[in-house]
C-alpha cells in the first residue's frame, strides 16, 4: 500500500465533523500538504460543491493532481500562502465560503525530505523555505542576523532557554567562515549547551530549528493575517477550523478567535451599549479539541496538536 493511502492526517475525523460539510458548499483547505484532509472534504462534495486547496509548496500541489484525481472536477489548486486567503478568494471571484481548514503543522514530506534543510537529523544546505520561490533562507538568518535578533527568535519562537549561549556561539563560528549546512549548525548548538541539556530526551537542536523555521517562513505573522482574512470571508453558519502544533501559534489563534467572538466593548459601568458591536463568530468549543491517546500512539507527531473551531454568526 502506498504512503498516500496509509498517511492519516492529524485529527481527521474531528476536522471533518467540525466543518459540518454540505455537499453543495464551497470549502477551502489553506494548507493542502499531503491532501489527507482535502481528500475527505472533496469526496463529501457533490458535483456542484467546490474545494479550493492552497499551499506554498509547489511539490504539494503537483502531488495533489494524483491524490485528488477522481475529484479534480470540483477542486481548484492555488500556489500561494494561506495568509492571502482573502485575496485568493477575491481573485477566484468567490464572495464567501462555507468552511475553511488550516493545519499549521509543517507537512511530513517537507520534514522527511532531508534536502529541504528542515531536519536536524540529515545533512543538507540550510534552507527551510516552505515556498522555494521565496528569498530568505535559514542560511541567511544564521549568517546575517544580529546576535540579539538570533537570541530573540531562539527564545521567543523556540522557547529555548539557552538562546543567549547558542546565539553567541553562532556569531563566533560565522566570523571564521559561513555556516552552510544543517549538521554544522547542530554541532554549534550542541557545543553551546551545558552537558546536562544534552542528556534531555528531546534532540538538543529541536527548539532552535523550530525557531529558525518560523522566522524563515514568517509563520506567526502569517497565522494572524490568515485569521483576519478568513473570518470575514465565511458565509453565515460557515466554520473555521485551525490545527496548531505549538503554544505560540495556539495563543495567536485563541486570542484572534476570542476577539472575533467578543460582543460589546463598552466600559462595564456604561448603563447601555453605545458601541453597537456584536460578535462575528461563536466558539464551537471553549477548549481546544485534542487527539485521542490512540491517535498519539499511531502518530507521535499528533501529540502537540490542538484544534480550535469557530462558526460565523452573520
Amino acid at each position: 500500500m502506498s504512503e498516500m493511502y496509509t498517511h492519516r492526517p492529524v485529527l481527521l475525523d474531528e476536522c471533518i465533523e467540525a466543518l459540518n460539510i454540505r455537499p453543495e458548499g464551497i470549502y477551502l483547505d489553506g494548507t493542502l500538504g499531503r491532501a489527507g484532509h482535502s481528500r475527505e472534504i472533496a469526496r463529501r462534495l457533490s458535483g456542484s460543491g467546490k474545494l479550493i486547496c492552497v499551499d506554498r509548496d509547489q511539490a504539494a500541489l503537483d502531488a495533489a493532481q494524483e491524490r485528488l484525481g477522481e475529484w479534480m472536477d470540483r477542486v481548484t489548486l492555488v500556489h500561494s500562502n494561506f495568509d492571502r486567503v482573502s485575496e485568493i478568494l477575491d481573485e477566484l471571484g468567490i464572495a464567501g465560503v462555507d468552511g475553511m481548514l488550516f493545519d499549521l503543522g509543517v507537512s511530513s514530506p517537507q520534514l522527511d525530505d532531508g534536502s529541504r534543510g528542515f531536519s536536524y537529523m540529515a545533512d543538507a544546505p540550510l534552507d527551510m523555505r516552505m515556498d522555494r520561490s521565496e528569498g530568505l533562507t535559514a542560511a541567511d538568518v544564521v549568517n546575517t542576523w544580529s546576535q540579539e535578533e538570533l537570541r530573540r527568535i531562539l527564545f521567543q519562537y523556540g522557547e529555548e532557554r539557552y538562546a543567549p549561549l547558542i546565539a553567541a556561539a553562532i556569531v563566533r563560528r560565522r566570523e571564521e567562515r559561513p555556516i552552510e549546512t544543517t549538521l554544522e549548525l547542530v554541532d554549534i548548538i550542541k557545543g553551546a549547551m551545558p552537558a546536562r541539556a544534552l542528556k534531555e530526551k528531546q534532540h538538543p537542536a529541536k527548539r532552535s530549528f523550530q525557531a529558525i523555521r518560523i522566522a524563515v517562513n514568517d509563520e506567526l505573522s502569517s497565522v494572524d493575517r490568515m485569521l483576519q482574512g478568513a473570518v470575514p470571508k465565511l458565509n453565515k453558519g460557515g466554520r473555521l477550523a485551525v490545527i496548531t502544533f505549538h503554544s505560540l501559534e495556539d495563543r495567536i489563534v485563541k486570542t484572534g478567535l476570542g476577539e472575533f467572538a467578543k460582543g460589546c466593548i463598552c466600559p462595564p459601568d456604561f448603563p447601555v451599549c453605545v458601541c453597537g458591536r456584536t460578535p462575528d463568530v461563536k466558539l464551537v468549543n471553549k477548549k481546544p479539541i485534542l487527539p485521542s491517546p490512540q491517535e498519539i500512539e499511531e502518530n507521535p507527531r499528533a501529540r502537540s496538536a490542538k484544534l480550535r473551531v469557530a462558526e460565523k454568526l452573520k
